[in-house]
């Protein structure tokens, strides 16, 4: 069931929202080669306590981290390890918070230090198509315009979106109906309505988007070993379209996209901050 949220549910979710996207702003700045992802991890686990959360992630079905940690070929769900950063790693950090009762979700992909061409073409690609994502909420479009609309820009830059995985709603619990494909015909699905929030993420592959699961049964990869990358906001409808939740503070206004996650090819900002302060805005 499709839920809306009222004006005092979304004001909960925007303090949520702002926990999340705090805390991703301080995991951002800690990564550097060397690194391992747990100590990621165990930073994120105790900045999220700190402000007054609890790791949406730890413990869901079973899952043993408090954030997911993705590196390079791995899409989503990886779960963290003593594994070490290297230069030239893609990491996606995903993250979430439950605070009073109501959860944010957010994700972003950072440069572990100097980018190749490729790698920066694949981030710059994948956090325009959140913006992309974003920019197509608005009360009574479909829930499948935004998923063709990010996969028509996607696919035509020359890659790809994954199917196997999709964005979601949002509230009370970390994911309620309904899914939010990245790819699709427009003009199906649900319509969007006022209090509606989604956790709008693209996640894009190099390569082919088949996918497939390692014997950990969590960490999702590309199925050709290409690299992937991976950003996320939790946005709400609004009666004159969209606001972005997941914001470190509040947006001076509510449909206004983050400079970032408009960035073209080739922008001036630099590349390691760029990548993580596309999703934190």
């Amino acid at each position: 069931m499709i839920t809306c949220k009222s004006t005092r549910e979304l004001d909960k979710m925007r303090r949520s929202g702002r926990v999340t996207a705090r805390v991703l702003e301080r995991l951002v700045g800690a990564v550097q080669p060397k690194v391992t992802t747990q100590e990621v991890n165990e930073f994120a686990d105790e900045l999220i306590r700190k402000e007054g959360g609890i790791p949406a992630f730890l413990g869901y079905h079973g899952f043993i981290g408090s954030i997911c940690t993705s590196v390079n070929e791995e899409i989503v769900h990886g779960i963290p390890s003593t594994r070490a950063l290297r230069e030239g790693d893609l990491f996606k950090i995903d993250i979430g918070a439950l605070v009073d009762g109501w959860f944010s979700d957010m994700a972003t992909t950072v440069y572990v230090g100097e980018p190749d061409p490729s790698a920066r073409r694949l981030v710059d690609v994948t956090r325009r198509a959140l913006g992309i994502a974003i920019e197509s909420v608005r009360p009574g479009a479909h829930i499948s315009d935004v998923g063709h609309a990010v996969q028509r820009y996607v696919e035509g830059q020359g890659f790809s979106v994954v199917r196997a995985l999709v964005g979601h709603g949002i509230g009370t619990a970390l994911h309620e109906d309904p899914p939010v494909p990245n790819y699709g015909r427009p003009g199906m699905g649900a319509v969007l309505k006022p209090g509606m929030v989604l956790a709008l993420e693209p996640m894009v592959n190099a390569g082919s988007y088949q996918v497939k699961t390692l014997a950990d049964k969590w960490t999702v990869v590309t199925a050709d070993g290409k690299r992937s990358a991976h950003f996320e906001h939790t946005v709400a409808v609004t009666p004159d379209g969209f606001e972005i939740l997941t914001l470190a503070q509040e947006a001076p206004m509510p449909n206004e996209i983050p400079m970032e996650l408009k960035a073209k090819e080739g922008g001036a900002l630099d590349a390691t901050q760029t990548a993580g302060r596309a999703a934190a805005g």
